[in-house]
């Protein structure tokens, strides 16, 4: 069975901390979620969310918890790994330093070979379906030539809201898929 990368975002999750905390806790109670990743970009207070997020460790120990992009935050907090955007490949190495499992948004081959490189433990990579906003789908082809030219986890991205995309996912040899709208379109 493959993981399930929960990903949160503010128009399902809220920015408050309370609403935030509520929500991660009935999508954790309610759904298997192997990984989770605190994502927000658009909070000023991502430290205080993250705070909230983190209390409910303790209660889900079989969850890996992940903070976005905010690697200090993720040493301080206790989190499990961090999510780095494409755009912080050189902070892998000192995530890495840090303790934490680190996956890192990808787009290309190139870009997932320089994530395993450096050390990452794993990778999201897509749109593998349509998308709103990003861009024509890399397809399930394209994730399983990719899959038989690398050892680091590879987490399908983009679109994946059904079961059956599940399964094509999985089909195609990924380790795990990731999800904003799986996770609370349930």
């Amino acid at each position: 069975m493959i993981l399930r990368y929960a990903i949160t975002d503010p128009a399902y999750y809220g920015s408050d901390p309370s609403t935030l905390k509520s929500t991660v806790e009935h999508t954790l109670s309610n759904l298997k979620v192997d990984l989770i990743c605190l994502r927000d970009k658009k909070t000023t207070e991502y430290k205080v969310l993250a705070e909230a997020f983190m209390g409910l460790k303790p209660i889900f120990p079989k969850t890996l918890f992940f903070l976005h992009g905010d690697i200090d935050a993720a040493v301080e907090l206790g989190a499990d790994g961090i999510h780095l955007p494409s755009g912080m490949f050189e902070q892998i190495g000192r995530s890495c330093d840090a303790g934490l499992k680190v996956i890192v948004s990808t787009h290309s081959f190139e870009e997932i070979k320089r994530a395993e490189g450096e050390g990452a433990y794993g990778v999201t990579y897509g749109p593998i379906f349509e998308t709103p906003g990003k861009g024509p789908p890399k397809g399930l082809e394209k994730l399983k030539e990719i899959r038989g030219k690398i050892s680091l986890n590879i987490f399908a991205l983009g679109g994946i809201v059904s079961d059956e995309q599940i399964e094509a996912v999985e089909r195609a040899g990924t380790d795990g898929f990731a999800s904003i709208r799986y996770f609370v379109e349930r």
